[in-house]
């Protein structure tokens, strides 16, 4: 084990099962000494994360809906009373209905954006918000977003609006929380093969597609992204803010697949 976070304690939110990006985060920053507590929302997600988190030796385990004020006073309370201060927050909680994640973007219903803008967005300015007064000395807010909030991609829809919205929610909170010594940024991965990411239409597709014309030929792994949260998250990053970090292969900065699969 390393030391990079060792001393260092945070919430990590989004874990669903080993295969989560939100896993390897966490697993990453277990390996350089983090304590961490973990949420999860509903028993169903509990039974998988609390066997999770006492692997990696974590005790604080709370149940959390982002959509309801009483359920975040009780996590932020609860973390207050039991460590008093935050150093870092990890944020990787998306939601749309899956069924309008396969069809066309303009047939996305109000209610459905209303939803998917206030899981997937809302709730890290709300996060960031109680997460303030609990890191006096400073501290890291990570979010995870995706190459769909500016590039058109398949059967992304609304989610590709809600995480554009997110990528200027960390712009806007890193200029007015700098002052204070938070930094916050977000990790931009490519297609992962996780349970959020198996609900996108042709997601299968997607993967073989981004692997195969990538710079790198390949796609990111969870220990990729997890070492990524680490830089971000310790000391190594105490100068970066505002940024959107693309750990894809190099996919983003291509304008057409390779010459070899035209």
């Amino acid at each position: 084990m390393a030391d990079l976070m060792t001393g260092k304690r945070g919430l990590v939110m989004g874990v669903a099962n080993e295969r989560s990006i939100a896993w390897g985060i966490a697993s990453a920053l277990s390996q350089e000494g983090a304590e961490l507590a973990f949420s999860y929302q509903g028993e169903a997600f509990g039974r998988r994360v609390k066997p999770l988190a006492e692997s990696l030796g974590s005790e604080l385990v709370v149940d959390v809906d982002v959509s309801n004020d009483d359920s975040m006073d009780e996590c932020f309370t609860t973390l207050k009373n039991n460590w008093g201060t935050l150093d870092f927050v990890v944020h990787a909680i998306a939601f749309s209905d899956k069924t309008e994640l396969t069809g066309r973007f303009i047939d996305t219903s109000r209610e459905n954006f209303k939803n998917s803008l206030s899981i997937s967005c809302f709730s890290f300015i709300d996060i960031a918000r109680r997460s303030l007064p609990l890191m006096p000395q400073g501290g890291s807010l990570i979010t995870l977003t995706y190459q769909g909030s500016n590039r058109v991609t398949p059967f992304y829809n609304v989610m590709g609006a809600a995480k554009a919205a997110l990528e200027s929610s960390v712009r806007y909170l890193a200029n007015e929380l700098g002052p204070n010594g938070v930094r916050v940024n977000a990790i931009s991965p490519g297609p992962m093969k996780t349970l959020a990411g198996a609900a996108i239409g042709g997601a299968r597709k997607t993967f073989r597609q981004t692997e195969a014309n990538a710079p790198l030929r390949s796609n990111a792994t969870l220990n990729a992204i997890g070492s990524t949260a680490v830089y971000l998250a310790s000391e190594m990053g105490a100068s970066t803010t505002g940024e959107i970090i693309r750990v894809d292969g190099g996919y983003h900065v291509l304008g057409m697949p390779q010459s070899e699969n035209l």
